[in-house]
């Protein structure tokens, strides 16, 4: 295209982004008036019903009240379409494509306008730009110029593609503008990977790529489960997901019926940004350990995931170690189904018994029982005394006393011979034959790596409520980092549609993982996916990453930065001022997030107390942190897990500091957290991860 040609065609394009922002005003001004003119007519409407009050009868008075709630729903309908147009406002759309509709009567293609949001024009009654989630803009991402076609709600529509084109508008100005003749326009995607980081997710509906479009836009998988390399955009694409669904079933499904199991507070606050970008209200979040607390209705204190992993860090207890990869195995969860169904067979011993002289057969009351085997132990009495009752009634036509009533439930219950649920879990490992495998965590906690299965268990045994069990879909992320006997928690307790990612070459804790094999065998009707490119890193830091754990199936993007750079120091004294120089270089630069990942909280810490009171913000996340922000973060590897830095540090990958295969996982996780650019720091000896490339680095 010659330079004539581009500047008219920009030009063009101008023109139809002043019109386009130019309607968007217009509408809005209705709007406004539109509101002004509700809240005049809900002013008299109240005014009328409290000067009519006396004369009015009962029904005149409801149907007053109903026509003030619906002017004010019909308010609220209108003041959230003013505040998409007005988000809109900012970047109206981001591509461009022109359709020839096959058989269609129109002598050229139309152009279709792909946003955020759908602006249909109620002035001039025409869309003028399509949500990026409408049928037709599937053609945008899934599409190189030529021969297309999309399923819409009438059916295949089949057509061709003349032009594609991708632009940045911010603040009414086209900053880029780009025709491509394929399905991912490269130089967007480059120019959208080199910016600096945020302290927030960021939506990527200008750059979704064809294998996540197809994964956003399954609608049909019951349980889709997603295996995503590091830096693929896996979580962004679970979201984009999430979005897309309650666009396509906005008329059963709401954010109020979406629930996402996070792993920590400071991935919530990361990614809470993400769905009211795209147009949707924020969902349910819930941790993992918040989520067992409830289910144990609080009666049990027990370790944190987070205690678990630093446990294991800092003691490297073998033993520990055993436990752990044994109750994260598929014969384990057998094990205790093996008991569960052994206790419950044997823990209600029914007899006959007699009540107002009138008998009740043993095998009745023991059937009664089994088939209420799904409630609680004690409204699972209750239903036994209470169907018998009946049963007496309607075949003696006696009605039982009180103190008989109450007989009957006293018979009942001693007929169970139950201990308790913590006593009835630890004699499990007694019943193995390894008494060995039950061992209190500090403070005489339970480990962390008992809380499932005492929750299975009681499910079994007891019956569990949850105030989240009724979401519609569920959303899992990390998913490696939970056993099997976990999955079979969440399949009991969600039998709702589900989104289930993560990364198995990223565990912080490879003694008690899942492979998606293994979560498939669990989570039944299950569509398994992958995503295999990595956008997050730049080739230099994927291609030493995979180094340290090599990934086969990982196909890093070819964007180019600066080395990883390896940094030798004489002692930990040395190694301290090498990274505050390192601190001192992005405070310098346009990077907005440099993150300093290390091993342990301890260490963490350390560094920390180093840096304080030399730089402005400057934050140690830990346990406790509820959000991220941007400047220098200090965290361990496992907190880092999801997130993303400009830049990141790894002090001190000593021989001694990363040897195991845990180690070399935390390794590898905190080096593809970087985008732009990685420094590592040793001294003494390196770690034998990274001595095969201190001379290339």
């Amino acid at each position: 295209m010659d330079t004539k040609t581009e500047t008219s065609q920009r030009d063009a394009e101008h023109r139809q982004l002043m019109h386009t922002l130019d309607r968007i005003d217009l509408n809005i001004e209705e709007i406004n008036q539109r509101l002004a003119a509700y809240a005049e007519d809900i002013q008299a409407q109240k005014e009328y019903l409290w000067t009519s009050r006396d004369e009015m009868d009962h029904i005149e008075k409801i149907s007053a009240r109903e026509s003030i709630e619906q002017a004010v729903m019909t308010g609220d309908s209108a003041l959230a379409r003013r505040h998409k147009l007005e988000k809109l406002r900012h970047s109206p759309y981001f591509g461009r494509f022109d359709f020839a509709q096959q058989g269609s009567p129109e002598a050229s293609p139309l152009p279709i306008y792909i946003g955020i949001h759908h602006f249909y024009d109620d002035l001039a009654g025409q869309s003028r730009v399509y949500d990026w989630r409408a049928p037709i803009a599937s053609l945008f991402y899934d599409y190189e110029t030529g021969p297309a076609s999309y399923q819409s709600p009438k059916g295949e529509i089949s057509g061709h593609i003349t032009l594609k084109r991708q632009f940045r508008i911010k603040k009414a100005s086209i900053e880029l503008m780009i025709d491509s003749d394929v399905h991912v326009v490269d130089d967007v995607l480059q120019d959208t990977l080199s910016q600096a980081s945020d302290d927030t997710m960021k939506n990527i509906v200008a750059t979704i790529q064809r294998d996540q479009n197809a994964i956003i836009r399954n609608d049909e998988a019951h349980t889709l489960i997603i295996q995503g390399v590091a830096g693929s955009g896996k979580t962004s694409i679970a979201l984009h997901r999430i979005a897309f669904l309650l666009y396509r079933f906005k008329d059963t499904l709401t954010s109020e019926d979406i629930l996402i199991i996070s792993p920590n507070q400071v991935f919530s606050d990361y990614i809470a940004n993400v769905l009211p970008e795209l147009g949707e209200e924020t969902v349910n979040q819930v941790g993992m350990e918040t989520l067992a607390d409830e289910l144990l209705s609080s009666q049990y204190r027990f370790e944190t995931f987070f205690e678990q992993t630093t446990a294991l860090l800092e003691k490297n207890d073998e033993a520990m170690k055993a436990r752990l990869h044994f109750k994260a195995s598929p014969e384990f969860l057998k094990e205790l189904d093996r008991y569960a169904a052994e206790v419950e067979a044997k823990r209600f011993t029914a007899e006959d018994i007699w009540i107002a002289r009138r008998l009740v057969p043993g095998w009745l009351l023991e059937e009664v029982f089994k088939k209420h085997r799904n409630l609680p132990t004690n409204e699972r009495l209750g239903q036994v005394s209470w169907e018998i009752e009946r049963k007496i009634g309607n075949q003696y036509n006696y009605d039982l006393e009180p103190d008989e009533r109450k007989t009957l439930k006293a018979t009942i219950k001693g007929m169970l011979k139950q201990k308790t649920l913590r006593e009835t879990y630890k004699e499990f490992y007694t019943w193995l034959g390894k008494p060995e495998l039950f061992k209190t965590a500090s403070r005489g906690r339970l480990e962390y790596a008992d809380v499932f299965p005492l929750i299975y268990l009681k499910m079994r045994l007891e019956g569990v409520h949850s105030r989240w069990r009724n979401a519609k879909h569920l959303l899992i992320d990390e998913m490696q980092d939970y056993p099997p006997v976990q999955y079979a928690v969440i399949g009991q307790l969600f039998r709702c549609k589900k989104t289930v990612l993560g990364d198995s070459y990223q565990s912080v804790n490879p003694y008690s993982a899942s492979k998606a094999e293994q979560i498939r065998q669990v989570l039944r009707q299950s569509m398994y996916v992958s995503l295999n490119k990595s956008y997050r890193s730049s080739i230099e830091i994927s291609r030493f990453a995979q180094h340290i754990a090599y990934n086969p199936d990982l196909e890093p993007i070819e964007r180019h930065g600066k080395p990883p750079a390896i940094h030798r120091c004489s002692s930990r004294k040395q190694s301290q001022t090498a990274i505050q120089q390192l601190v001192h270089e992005f405070t310098a630069s346009t990077h907005n997030t440099l993150g300093i990942v290390c091993k342990t909280q301890k260490q963490a810490s350390l560094v920390f107390k180093a840096l304080e009171g030399q730089f402005d913000k400057l934050q140690l996340l830990t346990e406790q942190s509820t959000a991220f922000g941007q400047g220098v973060i200090i965290c361990t590897a496992h907190m880092a897990k999801g997130l993303e830095f400009d830049r990141v540090i790894v002090p001190e990958v000593t021989a001694t500091h990363y040897a195991t295969d845990m180690e070399r996982n935390l390794l590898y996780v905190a080096c593809t957290r970087a985008m732009h650019q990685l420094d590592l720091t040793y001294h003494d000896q390196p770690s034998h991860f990274i001595e095969h490339l201190t001379q290339a680095a």
